[in-house]
């Protein structure tokens, strides 16, 4: 049985835009793990991505639909290649 491929070209712009906050969110996210892991470069290529894709998701989830799917595939492809370097997120224990 084959795996249908899912397309951002099937949902609605509204969904995109969703789409494209959730990413962003995670890149931040691990944007923070990687900077707390001592790993400034990925933290800033993270933090930087989602910004971009922050800024520029109403025309991504619009118009340029071969860019959007790009970026999202580019972006999970960082997020992948972080959680398969840091699979053990960090846990802080400070006490405030």
């Amino acid at each position: 049985m084959q795996a249908e491929r899912k397309s951002i070209r099937n949902l609605s712009v509204e969904e995109r835009e969703e789409i494209f906050a959730n990413v962003a969110k995670v890149l931040e996210g691990t944007a923070r793990e990687a900077f707390a892991g001592g790993d400034g470069r990925y933290a800033a290529l993270s933090s930087n991505m989602a910004e971009a894709i922050l800024v520029h998701a109403d025309e991504l989830a619009r118009d340029q639909l071969d860019a959007a799917e790009r970026v999202l595939e580019q972006a999970a492809a960082m997020i992948s290649q972080f959680r398969a370097v840091n699979p053990y997120p960090l846990v802080s224990t400070a006490v405030h």
